[in-house]
């Protein structure tokens, strides 16, 4: 396998497997490991601020019943996140996506900017987050929700868009999900008719929940355009890299 043939790896939440998701932790990390590519959860706060935080509530990792979109900017990034018999004397916490963003910019850090099912009740505040905004070159969004894709092709065409598969998406008519260039998926979609289906609609596919054991990293379809993992370092290993 040729080094011009190495596939980017994204570290999904940043390097999760190492550091507590969606950190700057988890981020810095992922950069020390080698990852060539970040990707994150956004949501907007109360007022309307983008967050980079997985859960639409806050109880799994914060230990509240709130919502994220029920607090304030500055009231999410107080608190401090983690297991709830760690939590008390954590260093983790939400960042702001600003906050990220600037890092990434520094570092030419490409993101994957995920879109949560939450932003579908503020498609304005969307909309309003695109605007002027400069991303590292090799970024994208990526969302579940086709409908938010469309929202970005027209308003940033540029930037590339990726729709997340379920069980819902029609593989014969991919070539219709107009508003999506490439296509991520289940690392158990890695199969003959899927990647097809990408190839004949004439999109790229990224590929998440890798860990560094599948035999197809080192030989993978010319179709794939990216892995996604919470394990950058085993990822780039089993690509044979120098």
């Amino acid at each position: 396998m040729s080094k011009a043939a190495f596939i980017p790896v994204f570290a999904h939440r940043g390097a999760s497997a190492y550091a507590l998701e969606n950190t700057f932790q988890a981020f810095e990390r992922a950069l020390e490991l080698g990852a060539d590519g970040i990707e994150l959860d956004i949501q907007f706060s109360k007022d309307g601020l983008p967050v980079v935080y997985h859960d639409p509530q806050l109880s799994r990792l914060v230990g509240t019943n709130k919502l994220v979109s029920d607090c304030t900017m500055e009231e999410l990034l107080r608190f401090k996140l983690g297991k709830p018999w760690r939590r008390l004397f954590s260093s983790y916490k939400m960042p702001a996506f600003e906050a990220v963003l600037a890092w990434a910019n520094i570092q030419q850090m490409p993101l994957n900017i995920e879109l949560k099912s939450t932003i579908l009740d503020n498609k304005s505040g969307l909309i309003h987050f695109l605007g002027g905004l400069a991303l590292p070159k090799g970024s994208h969004f990526s969302s579940f929700h086709y409908e938010l894709l469309e929202i970005v092709k027209k308003h940033r065409p540029e930037f590339e868009t990726a729709l997340i598969a379920t069980k819902k998406i029609k593989w014969d008519l991919l070539a219709d999900y107009k508003a999506a260039d490439s296509v991520h998926m289940h690392k158990r979609y890695y199969k003959p008719r899927y990647l097809e289906a990408c190839v004949t609609s004439e999109k790229a596919c990224r590929f998440y929940a890798i860990d560094g054991t599948e035999p197809f990293l080192t030989n993978p379809h010319p179709s794939v355009i990216g892995w996604i993992t919470d394990y950058p370092d085993k990822v780039i290993t089993s690509q044979q890299r120098v």
